[in-house]
Parts: structure tokens; C-alpha cells; sequence
């Protein structure tokens, strides 16, 4: 798995969180202008029953990881931002979310031991290089349980200036996954529900032996 630099990238900050903390604010008003249900439609029936236990990682704001709750999910969401964090309490207050501050790869959840039922990496894979993914998803699937599933999201197409993203595919990502005991129980593409010009998605859910 060698890294290319994803399209209009240059040199590449060292954090895979870099340029978020600063842009939380906007960040915030964006992400909540599409639904959990906007982003995850085509997977949907892929979700454990209520009341399942969920992993989001890199919940942002928590949208998902609120929508997840208000359906009866046990959630745990993982966002290293703390201005995010700050902006998902804000917003998501009233939901039953157990908010960590916690990134891949080694994302650590003393609080929390246990497996999950269903994992949720909606734009995060691909700010993580070629070792990273490697540690990832190792940890990963040591978080499922039997019969778990790895949702991820994968972007592709134009970096944002000041961020670190790789173009990592998904055929990549399934391959991986297999080498960890995950198999792929769906692929799928969308468009960028912002509108971005030359930004596209691919969507990926993994299932636990």
C-alpha cells in the first residue's frame, strides 16, 4: 500500500486531525446540514437491531452518533477535536451520547471496554497513511464482536487547504480489511452531498467473522 498524495494536496501536515480545530466553527454548520440518514441511506439496513452498542469514530459534531441514539443505539463517539466535541454537546445535548476524546489508530476506550456491534469511520480513513490504516484496522476489528460491522466512508477528489489526506481506495480498504477477518457485505459509490466540485465518496461496510 503505497500512498499517493490525494489531489491538491502538497506537503502534507504530520497530524490527521490538522486544520480541523481551526475550522470547527464552520465545520459545525456544515455537517449538520445533511442527515445521518442523507449520508448512511444506501446502508441503512445494514445497522445491528436497537439496542445495539455503536463506535463513531471521528463523530465531528455528533450527528450520527446523536441520529444513532435517538434510535435506541448505545453510542460511544470518539472525536480528538475538542472544539468539535465542544460543538457536538452543544448541539446534541439532550441525546444519550458518551462523548471520548479518542483517534485512530490506537484509539484507546479504558472507560469502555467491551465489543461493539457496529463501528462507524464516516470521512476518517483517509487521513490515516498506509501504517496507520494498518493499525486501524487491526483495532478495529479487535472492537467488533461476532457478526460486527465496520461502516466507513471514504472521500476522494480535491484537499482542503491545511489538511492531510490520502487517496486511498476502496478496493484498498476492503483488502485490508480481509487480512483482519473483515469481509465486505457492501460497495457502494455517491455523490458529495455538499455540492463540492470534483469530490465523490465511496461507502464500505465490513462484517466480523
Amino acid at each position: 500500500m503505497n500512498d499517493q498524495v490525494a489531489a491538491g494536496a502538497t506537503a502534507l501536515p504530520a497530524d490527521s486531525t490538522a486544520g480541523y480545530a481551526e475550522a470547527a466553527d464552520a465545520l459545525a454548520v456544515q455537517y449538520e446540514q445533511v442527515t445521518f440518514e442523507d449520508v448512511h441511506r444506501e446502508v441503512l439496513h445494514l445497522i445491528p437491531s436497537a439496542p445495539a452498542r455503536v463506535l463513531d469514530v471521528g463523530a465531528g459534531t455528533g450527528r450520527d452518533a446523536a441520529a444513532l441514539a435517538a434510535r435506541g443505539y448505545r453510542v460511544v463517539a470518539a472525536e480528538p477535536t475538542a472544539e468539535l466535541r465542544a460543538h457536538g454537546q452543544r448541539i446534541h445535548g439532550a441525546r444519550t451520547v458518551d462523548w471520548v476524546d479518542g483517534a485512530l489508530p490506537q484509539l484507546p476506550l479504558p472507560r469502555h471496554p467491551g465489543r461493539f456491534d457496529a463501528v462507524f469511520a464516516t470521512a476518517v480513513w483517509m487521513h490515516l497513511d498506509a501504517e496507520e490504516r494498518r493499525a486501524a484496522m487491526a483495532r478495529i476489528a479487535s472492537l467488533l464482536g461476532a457478526g460486527g460491522r465496520f461502516f466507513v466512508n471514504l472521500r476522494h477528489g480535491p484537499v482542503p487547504e491545511g489538511r492531510r489526506m490520502f487517496d486511498v481506495s476502496a478496493a484498498e480498504t476492503v483488502l485490508l480489511g480481509r487480512a483482519y477477518g473483515l469481509t465486505a457485505v457492501y460497495q457502494g459509490e455517491r455523490v458529495d452531498l455538499h455540492g463540492r466540485g470534483g469530490v465523490r465518496w465511496s461507502e464500505l461496510v465490513l462484517e466480523s467473522a
